[in-house]
């Protein structure tokens, strides 16, 4: 049985139009084959106090973990970081016993504003989502986990509601799936 849990970063959700529609449609992506749980990280830990004990017990309770957030300056939220220096400790998701997370799969579900014509070489951003999200997968290669090709909502600042059901859709459907295939090194 998959078991997935959905981390969502998103530091003003109540104001969110594409992460707090993709947070729903996650939840209802959910089955009593595939659990699937969705946890608002800002909701948790909105002074920056993350219960690392907490956090360890949902990762180890599950077999995917995705972290779900808006690009911000081409990176993530304050709190994801947060989350990452405090939770993936030494000697527990890193280093000679720190083996807890080994065989998991890492995902990411990552929104932006500007269009995916902008996030290419020739654009305005001079580089892909997959090269500026690198340090998720060389995080996920120190963890052992296996990284999986990103879940990515571009252009969100001009996205039409039918567009947005539509991805919303197609999120619930990635999520469900059993199995996604990992982002290469160079890809």
């Amino acid at each position: 049985m998959t078991t997935t849990a959905v981390l969502l970063f998103h530091p003003h959700l109540d104001a969110s139009r594409v992460n707090a529609r993709l947070a729903q449609a996650a939840r209802s992506a959910g089955t009593p084959e595939r659990p699937l749980e969705v946890r608002d990280m800002y909701g948790l830990y909105p002074d920056f106090r993350i219960d690392v004990a907490a956090e360890h017990a949902v990762l180890e309770a599950c077999d995917r973990i995705v972290l779900q957030f808006p690009m911000y300056w081409y990176s993530s939220p304050a709190l994801l970081k947060q989350w990452e220096d405090d939770v993936l400790t030494y000697g527990w998701a890193y280093g000679p016993a720190g083996t807890a997370l080994h065989g998991k799969e890492l995902a990411l579900a990552v929104s932006s504003g500007s269009s995916a014509e902008n996030y290419t070489h020739s654009g305005s951003v001079h580089y892909g989502p997959h090269e500026l999200l690198r340090p998720f997968q060389a995080t996920s290669g120190l963890i052992g986990t296996r990284f999986i090709t990103p879940f990515i909502t571009a252009g969100t600042m001009g996205l039409a509601d039918e567009e947005l059901a539509e991805r919303a859709q197609a999120y619930t459907t990635w999520l469900a799936a059993p199995d996604h295939p990992e982002l290469g090194v160079f890809e």
